[in-house]
């Protein structure tokens, strides 16, 4: 669980400050009766992921990258006003930035290496073929006489 106002562990390279961190507050839509109108509870974190000096330089260009079509000028900002509490969106929209980066920073997949189907898999699929054209072919041979 993260804290507002402390460090942001993403990965254990990828350490974000607090102070790198914006947050901004405005009234939420949704549920909390007649405090929605007058509490900032909605809260949008945002990190400027193109000039963070946290993120190490080998990390950044698969970040922005993978986050393009999320950057606003280098900036990703997440939204959090599904609670009633100030507090507790603030937690959220943390853990989602977590989330959002790490997912953006994993590394990517190994490559497929083409393989050729077995000669199991091929007779298998053969057989299968055959049995098929067997059933169709007996309900051809049943439905000539009544059409």
């Amino acid at each position: 669980m993260t804290t507002p106002g402390s460090d942001l562990a993403v990965l254990p390279r990828l350490v974000i400050p607090a102070g790198e961190l914006a947050e901004r507050f405005s009234r939420s839509s949704g549920p909390g009766g007649q405090g929605v109108n007058t509490t900032d509870s909605r809260v949008e974190l945002s990190f400027d992921v193109a000039r963070s000096p946290s993120i190490p330089a080998d990390l950044r260009p698969r970040l922005l990258a993978r986050l393009a079509a999320r950057l606003t000028d280098g900036v990703l900002t997440i939204a959090a006003s599904e609670h009633r509490a100030q507090l507790a969106n603030r937690e959220a929209a943390r853990l989602r930035l977590v989330s959002v980066l790490r997912d953006a920073a994993a590394p990517p997949p190994p490559k497929r290496r083409p393989t050729r189907p077995t000669r199991g898999s091929k007779e298998r699929r053969l057989a299968e073929k055959k049995r098929r054209g067997e059933v169709k072919r007996g309900r051809r041979a049943r439905n000539e006489d009544g059409g």
